[in-house]
């Protein structure tokens, strides 16, 4: 489990989940501040890797076709550790 959360990308997935269910635009949350090759690049690996990893888990669901991503089953396992980073998500910069 804690592997499935050692990423920084899916963290901030994670955390951009607890207050936006369902998350359509949730990659976009992910990508907006970067260049347009760092997006393409942060789009391809939440694709292909972070995304299967938290569905795997059950820590999210996800739509591939309409790239829909809400809380999975087990999500509420790992929401005391996801609120914790939020509160202090100005103390852990390095962490989200």
């Amino acid at each position: 489990m804690m592997n499935s959360l050692a990423n920084v990308q899916r963290r901030r997935m994670l955390v951009a989940l607890l207050e936006h269910n369902p998350q359509d635009d949730v990659l976009a949350v992910l990508v907006d501040s970067e260049s347009e090759s760092d997006a393409v690049e942060r789009l391809v690996s939440m694709h292909h890797i972070h995304l299967p990893k938290l569905a795997n888990h059950g820590f999210i669901d996800w739509d591939k076709d309409s790239h829909k991503v809400t809380k999975g089953p087990k999500f509420d396992e790992i929401r005391p550790l996801l609120e914790l980073l939020d509160d202090h998500e100005d103390d852990s910069a390095d962490w989200l």
